[in-house]
């Protein structure tokens, strides 16, 4: 089994044009003996809890069979291949016949370390120069971030994206504890020696099936262990003297998470400030300059699964819930005040509407796509309104994203298997184009975050594969936004990159088709609620 749960990009001129390797010195050791230390410790409580339970189940009847039965093959042994009497002839006729097997060592030829053996070669400095090159980010590189599962294993794969050749490859990859279920970028160094608070870096935080969020340098290859831990896990590095770690509490508190974390988000003004949900029905606020819990809400009644930071209002934030309500909290007012919205189903994303603070869009478990204004909260939750409802998918809306660049640019993934394309205009949204890319169900779209890369649209999904679409080669897409944008690179030939680049013209015959077709549903695909 092979699946990617979650996506990001990574903004361009933020990463180092030559990551460096990770280095095990002793600084490095004595920080990874605290962060392990915890986990050693509950292993070996496990191990003497299983050896002890063992051992009392172990009847000795079954002991003295086995070694019964051990003794009577070593016995077969011995006479089928008179292993009693293996050393006799060596003892008669010397050590020549031994050391047979080592007849040719007078042969061999032992190089000193000054002389060069033509078999072995040392790494030199080509070797170094090559290897700094191969890992070597241009300035025009994108990095997608991916947080896959295969075969029980979870790490996180760090994408090049290379626009003008398009291509993208691994990079590198981080090995992860659990499942992982949200990716955010960060452009604050955490835990890292020598970072002043006006510092910039490329970092990563990544929620886990774990209740601790790990904090990673993206501009380090090979790291062992996180900068930072968030949570109950980071407990044993705040002090010079780790203490035991106690069992794991399921009941929710003020200071970190007790279950899997679903959602992260970044506040870009307040740049040490990050957001994460949980299953645990918490909202927290952690400060990373202390990389403790600050603040934690507990204003929703099921699993927070989506939080978004207001784009302008930066003490707002946005979440929703599986108790299908939407709330937009001021993070320094008291829960009571707190504007609510319902939904008809559980809430899978909630995002702002980058061109329009006012506006919010929420996608439910039942395929729709609502757009809300933040000014018109209802007292009454059951006559929630929002300005359009939008049918998107006939399965769940796990995924979408508008485009940060393109205003009215959105795109909604399902787990039906389809992307779509919706252009949002004043009346309403319509369909532009709907494809699917060979993903599985979508769990994962995002688009890029530069102008030079706005019309790239990363999508990923249950069949473990990362695709980067570019839509402006799309003759729908720009048809329905050239006006919005200047004039997008296309030669008419849809481009869609993976890790085995594939190119979608085997569909532009009947693109045109489809493109009628997607044009006239999408007109039909939303109902306005503002009657």
């Amino acid at each position: 089994m092979s699946m990617i749960t979650a996506t990001a990009w990574v903004p361009r001129g933020f990463a180092a044009p030559f990551p460096s390797k990770y280095e095990f010195d002793e600084d490095e050791f004595e920080r990874i003996s605290q962060l392990a230390k915890l986990q050693l410790d509950d292993a070996k409580e496990d191990l003497e809890e299983a050896q002890k339970e063992n051992k009392q189940k172990r009847k000795s009847a079954e002991k003295n069979a086995a070694e019964a039965k051990d003794a009577e093959e070593v016995d077969d042994d011995l006479k089928e291949y008179d292993l009693e009497h293996y050393d006799d002839d060596e003892a008669d006729e010397g050590e020549g016949d031994t050391m047979a097997m080592f007849g040719n060592m007078k042969n061999l030829v032992y190089h000193q370390n000054n002389e060069e053996d033509p078999y072995i070669s040392l790494p030199g400095q080509d070797e170094d120069d090559e290897e700094r090159e191969e890992l070597q980010i241009l300035a025009t590189d994108n990095l997608v971030l991916a947080g896959r599962i295969e075969d029980e294993v979870a790490h996180l794969e760090v994408y090049v994206y290379e626009d003008e050749a398009d291509n993208l490859y691994i990079h590198h990859d981080i090995m992860l504890p659990a499942i992982p279920l949200a990716v955010e970028w960060l452009d604050l160094p955490v835990g890292k020696a020598g970072a002043g608070q006006d510092s910039r870096g490329s970092f990563v935080a990544i929620g886990t099936m774990e209740p601790d969020i790990e904090l990673w340098d993206l501009d380090v290859v090979d790291s062992m262990y996180p900068n930072a831990i968030l949570g109950q896990g980071a407990e044993n590095t705040q002090s010079e003297k780790p203490k035991k770690k106690k069992k794991k509490s399921k009941k929710a508190n003020d200071e970190y998470h007790v279950d899997a974390v679903l959602s992260l988000a970044a506040n870009r003004h307040h740049r040490n400030l990050l957001a994460s949900s949980s299953a645990d029905k918490t909202i927290k606020l952690w400060d990373l300059n202390t990389q403790k819990c600050a603040k934690s809400y507990s204003y929703h009644t099921d699993k927070v699964c989506s939080v978004a930071w207001h784009p302008k209002e930066t003490t707002i934030l946005l979440s929703g819930s599986y108790d299908r309500t939407i709330v937009a909290a001021d993070m320094r007012a008291p829960e009571a005040d707190m504007p609510r919205w319902g939904v008809e189903s559980d809430v899978e994303t909630v995002r702002w509407d980058p061109h329009d603070a006012n506006f919010f869009y929420v996608s439910t478990e039942k395929g729709v796509v609502h757009y809300h204004d933040v000014r018109t909260a209802p007292k009454d939750l059951s006559k929630s309104k929002p300005v359009w409802r939008l049918q998107a998918h006939d399965e769940s809306v796990s995924s979408f994203d508008i485009n940060p660049v393109i205003p009215g640019y959105l795109v909604t993934g399902s787990t039906d298997k389809q992307v779509k394309l919706w252009n949002v205009q004043s009346s309403g949204p319509s369909m532009v184009v709907s494809r699917d890319l060979g993903v599985g169900k979508v769990f994962s779209t995002n688009f890029g975050p530069d102008q030079e890369v706005g019309f790239r649209l990363a999508v990923a999904g249950s069949k473990g594969a990362v695709q980067v679409w570019d839509t402006s080669t799309n003759a729908a897409v720009r048809s329905a936004f050239a006006s919005k944008v200047p004039a997008a690179r296309g030669d008419g030939k849809e481009r869609l990159v993976g890790l085995n680049e594939s190119d979608t013209d085997s569909d532009s015959e009947e693109g045109e088709d489809d493109e009628a077709a997607d044009l006239e549903h999408g007109e039909k695909g939303w109902e306005s609620m503002e009657e």
